[in-house]
Formats: C-alpha cells, structure tokens, sequence
C-alpha cells in the first residue's frame, strides 16, 4: 500500500473498523483461553452435560443440532487463522480427536433425541421406534450383508484418502537425550494419563482401571431393572443414562480433549489460543493433608511418625469409604437397597465413591493445591 494511503486509511473510517474487528476477535480469544482454565472447563463441562439432560426435550430437536454445528463450523474456521491453535489442530496425531468430538456429540443428541421420542410415545402407549423397527424384519442375505459391504468400501475409500492427504505422525528416532515436550500419551490413553497427574501412579495405572472393567463386568449383576432394554430411553432409567453419560462424556472424552489440547510443554496448562512456551513452568505448590493439618492448622511440625503424620487423611478416607455407604443407605438410598439387596448396593457404592473421587481429587488439587490425602512415601502408599 502506498504511505499516503496508509496514513488516509485510519481517517477515511476503514482503520477504525479493522480496529474494531481486531479487538473482537481479541476478546473472543482471551474469553476461550479464560473458559479453558481447567477449574472453569471442568465445571462448564458438568453444568453443560446436566443443562442438556435436564433440558433435553428441548435439546434433542433437529434445529438446536443444526444451529450447534453450524455455530461450531463458524467457530473453527475463525479459530483457525489464530497461528497458535492453527499449530495444535493441524497436527496429524489430533485429527482423530476433531473427528472424535463431532461424532460423539452427534450420536450422544441422536440417541437422547430417539430417548425423547420413545419416552412420548411410551406416555401415549405406542410402541417404541425399536419396536415398531422389529416388526420390520429382512434377510440377512442380501439386506444386511449387502449394506455392510458398501459401508466397508466406503470407509476403505476414506481411509485410503486420509492416509495419502495426512501424513503419518512418526517422529525421529527416539534419544534419551532429548525427549518431546510434552511427552503424551496415544489419544485413547490420555483419559488414564491425566490421571497420572492426581494420584499415585499405582491407581492411577492399577487400581482405577481395574475397577472401570471390574465395573462394567458387574453391570448386569448390579442393575437388575429389566427397563430400557433393546431400546432408547431416559425416562425408564435416569440414574443409569446420566451416569453413564457423566462417565463417558466427563471422565473420558473430556480428558481426551484436556490431554490434546490443553496440556502443553511441561505439562502445563494453555488456551487453545496461547503459544507453547517452553519456557512456562508452574510452580510446584502442592501439598499432602497432614501439612494442612499440622502446619497450617495447629501450627505445629508435622510428626515423625508416619502414621500419626497421616492420621488425619486415614480417618477421612476411612470414613468416605466405611461411614458413608451406611449413612446413604439409611438416607437418600433407600429405595436402592430395597430393589438392589445389602450386597449389591455395597459392591454399586464403592464402586461409585470411587468414581465420584476422581473429580473431588481433581478440584481439590486445582483449588487448594492438594497432593494426596495420604502421602506415605515410606511404605509407597499414596491416595
């Protein structure tokens, strides 16, 4: 542009507008980086998740979809001529995570929409979509089969694609002496991963996936309400689509997410808009419950002992996995263990403390700097 134009151009009114753009799209940004912070995101995340179960009538109908989708196409493609998310969604390890969200958020509305559907037309005493489908019935020859093989050589044909247009994401040889930063996990692993970061590497690593298989194993054991079988419903069985959908969407896809995007170098924090600065490096300030308690609260060292150190932490996870179960079953779970039994309402809790502890620990580390409840290093026991 000639100076004598770039000097009118302020004064001729198109400046100003460019400007104002400017600082739009400037807080636009810093808004996301703000809402991302992981104390904020969490909670969005919980309220999100509840507002449309809560709401879901009004959520699972076709043009609220279309207008999400097409807000979030809006959003991605101004999001992406932002430099810095630009470098982190275009990475080939990330684009399973792009095509993740988009078909999980899909089938989550279709299925609760199919719920909605079914829970009317329950309430009228017509039969369930599933039901009048059933009714339908083909050959397996040539109906399904045939259908099977077109959907194989049209993902065969989008594979193909995929695998000419993105590259591989094969890094140099590996080094000891120089390592990437961050170092990460495959995408399915970062849910186990980040919660590396709350708790001892042994349950992280052992004990929490254990009790995710254990559990599902124990779900036809455990839920013995003959409802929602074969078909889509919310109505029938509140506990278990809320729970499960907390389970899958919250702990799961959203530590996927978490772990993609959001973990930088050293492990640290950044907005989808920040730049990886290597050199960021969040001061360490965490600390065990029995510094609370000793140091901070009696003012006092904190003993020598082990045991009598960790006291406070052992008497209150004690009392979370002994005292409460009883508590919730004379209280808000009666109903529970009348259709459930003593035993299996015994099995379903612990499991279920266990569950609702990962995003206790994780607020508590995010808030007041918590380490673990028990730090026991001499004998390597941790929680």
């Amino acid at each position: 542009m000639h100076p004598c134009l770039a000097i009118a151009s302020p004064l001729l009114g198109g400046g100003g507008a460019a400007t104002q753009d400017g600082a739009v799209a400037a807080a636009i940004k810093h808004l996301a980086n703000w809402m991302t912070e992981p104390t904020r995101y969490s909670v969005l995340s919980i309220v999100a998740v509840a507002g449309v179960l809560y709401f879901r009538r009004f959520f699972s109908k076709v043009a609220v979809i279309s207008v999400f989708f097409a807000l979030s196409t809006g959003l991605l493609v101004f999001a992406w001529q932002d430099p810095n998310f630009n470098t982190i969604i275009t990475k080939p390890d990330n684009v399973p995570i792009l095509i993740l969200f988009a078909t999980v958020v899909y089938f989550s509305w279709l299925s609760l929409r199919r719920a909605v559907i079914n829970d009317e037309r329950t309430k009228r005493g017509e039969p369930t979509l599933e039901g009048e489908v059933s009714k339908q019935k083909v050959f397996t020859w040539p109906d399904l089969v045939y259908s099977e093989f077109i959907c194989l050589i049209l993902f065969t044909a989008g594979l193909i694609i995929w695998s000419i247009a993105i590259g591989a994401p094969i890094e140099e040889p590996a080094a000891t002496a120089r390592t990437p930063n961050p170092s990460k996990a495959p995408w399915y692993f970062l849910g186990l991963q980040e919660l590396l970061v709350y708790f001892d590497p042994w349950i992280a690593g052992v004990l929490l996936p254990s009790f995710i298989v254990l559990g599902l194993c124990a779900i036809p054991y455990l839920d013995n309400n003959p409802k929602g079988n074969g078909y889509y419903t919310f109505d029938e069985r509140p506990f278990a689509i809320s729970f499960f959908w907390v389970g899958f969407l919250l702990f799961w896809v959203s530590f996927v997410i978490l772990g993609t995007f959001l973990r930088g170098p050293n492990w640290s924090f950044f907005g989808p808009f920040e730049y990886w600065d290597l050199h960021k490096l969040e001061p360490m300030t965490n600390v065990d419950l029995s510094t609370y308690f000793w140091v901070k609260l009696l003012g006092q060292p904190r003993p020598g002992n082990p045991f009598l150190r960790e006291a406070p932490g052992i008497v209150l996870v004690l009392g979370y996995f002994l005292l409460l179960p009883p508590l919730i079953g004379l209280t808000v779970g009666k109903s529970m263990v009348k259709s459930m039994g003593m035993m299996r309402f015994n099995i379903f809790l612990h499991l279920f403390l266990w569950f609702v502890l990962i995003p206790i620990k994780m607020g508590l580390r995010w808030t007041v700097n918590l380490k673990y409840f028990i730090g026991m290093p001499e004998y390597f026991f941790n929680v």
